[in-house]
């Protein structure tokens, strides 16, 4: 398979492309930082080749072309940021701005410059988050960012039918990443950035729609939804 990675030079997305080069396929892995897409080249088999692509996905003006190349089969949207918001009565519009820039606004620009190249019958993995399930203290930017992804996923696996193009969605919980390092808080169930790899592609070899992980934590996720929105405000307050 030919797969093009976004967010591929930590975390998630660097896991994912080392574990499907291995595998020997032909990966396209994106990255806005030259240096760290060097050392995952030097993290390759001999016998294994990676395209690197060394760009900001938040400048859709400078995205690399794909005309006159190979179609490509699975297109993971993986990339991410995450900031919080401290202080809601001195709200950061600016970080605000940014979050979803780099979350959703960034999902567009790649939809439109790359969802062409999809060959019919491949499949558009869109990497959200847990946080979309539940509003959370300090994530208004991060939550939005992965709720208006989620349903952008939703949407466009149905009107996506007709041109042969899968969807699937992930929403994991925590995963141990650059990323998550910056935490300060608690993170129940934390699982590895191969951990969390091995349940996206098994999920997406699956065909699945919807690839959720870790099932417990999802589990209760989903239940504190249906608890009154009073009695969460309290939960979530001691959270903060």
């Amino acid at each position: 398979m030919r797969i093009m990675i976004t967010g591929a030079t930590s975390g998630i997305g660097h896991s994912l492309a080392l574990s499907y080069v291995n595998q020997g396929h032909d990966v396209i892995a994106c990255g806005r930082s030259q240096p760290k897409l060097d050392a995952l080249m030097e993290q390759l088999p001999s016998h294994a080749t990676i395209t690197p692509l060394c760009f900001d996905l938040t400048d859709y003006h400078n995205y690399p072309s794909l005309e006159n190349q190979e179609p490509i089969d699975l297109l993971i949207l993986n990339a991410g940021d995450c900031e919080y918001i401290d202080d809601p009565l001195n709200f950061d519009a600016q970080m605000f701005e940014r979050i979803i820039n780099v979350n959703l606004i960034s999902i567009g620009y790649a939809l439109q410059a790359w969802l062409k190249h999809l060959k019919p019958g491949g499949r558009l993995v869109l990497v959200s988050s847990s946080a979309s399930l539940l509003p959370l203290p300090r994530a208004e930017a991060y939550g939005a960012s992965k709720a208006g992804l989620s349903y952008l996923g939703k949407t466009l696996s149905v009107t996506l039918t007709q041109h042969n193009i899968n969807v699937t969605l992930v929403h994991p919980g925590f995963v141990e990443t650059p990323l998550t390092d910056r935490n300060t808080f608690t993170m129940p169930m934390l699982i590895s950035s191969e951990q969390a790899t091995h349940r996206i592609i098994k999920g997406i070899e699956q065909g699945k729609a919807d690839i959720s992980f870790p099932r417990k934590f999802i589990f209760i996720m989903k239940c504190l939804r249906f608890i009154p929105t009073s009695l969460w405000q309290k939960l979530a307050t001691r959270m903060g």
